[in-house]
């Protein structure tokens, strides 16, 4: 199988695909109906992809198009998923979902609940989630090739970001990425 990895290079995923027999491309930019790296890719995976995708391309893989995100979706779609899920004080994990024209509203094949541990920055948790979604995607990619996970419709309305949103909340970033997280807990509720 060919797939397109759609984001940063992410070596441990790459390793795992080829490990399986698939080819692995990778790209950052943006994708266009017409762009050559599309040719005779069969899966497309996004992670930490900064991108909305044609919806003309979607249609062409349909459930062949997953992304990784490091939410308890239908919580923290889009951007800073960790950041928020602290601030809202809001169901923290990983998810694997099918690509959709909307922003991480594709129905669910995978997802796990992940739990914040004493001592945690907005660094060390992010690091943690990403491990696990990534072991998450690695050990749930032969279902997922293979179609053997039934997509499940997101419910709720759950929440979303756009990276505007945390400018607003900044100035509680006291230590940058390293800021504890319990001084974040719940901060933008209400």
């Amino acid at each position: 199988m060919r797939v397109l990895l759609l984001g940063p290079s992410r070596p441990p995923i790459e390793s795992s695909l080829r490990s399986l027999g698939d080819e692995v491309r990778g790209t950052e930019e943006p994708l266009s109906t017409r762009q050559s790296v599309l040719d005779g890719i069969d899966f497309l995976v996004s992670y930490g992809y900064r991108y909305l995708i044609p919806a003309k391309v979607l249609r062409s893989f349909g459930e062949r198009a997953v992304n990784l995100h490091i939410s308890l979706l239908p919580w923290n779609r889009g951007a800073d998923p960790n950041l928020w899920s602290y601030l809202e004080d809001t169901p923290k994990g990983v998810t694997i979902h099918v690509l959709d024209a909307g922003l991480d509203t594709g129905p669910i094949l995978i997802q796990h609940a992940a739990v914040s541990v004493q001592g945690d920055t907005l660094r060390s948790s992010h690091a943690r989630l990403s491990v696990a979604v990534e072991n998450l995607f690695c050990s749930a990619w032969p279902d997922i090739r293979r179609g053997a996970l039934a997509p499940i419709p997101q419910a709720g309305p759950g929440t979303a970001h756009r990276s505007v949103d945390r400018t607003a909340y900044e100035h509680l970033l006291t230590e940058g990425w390293d800021t504890p997280v319990v001084q974040l807990q719940g901060k933008a509720v209400g």
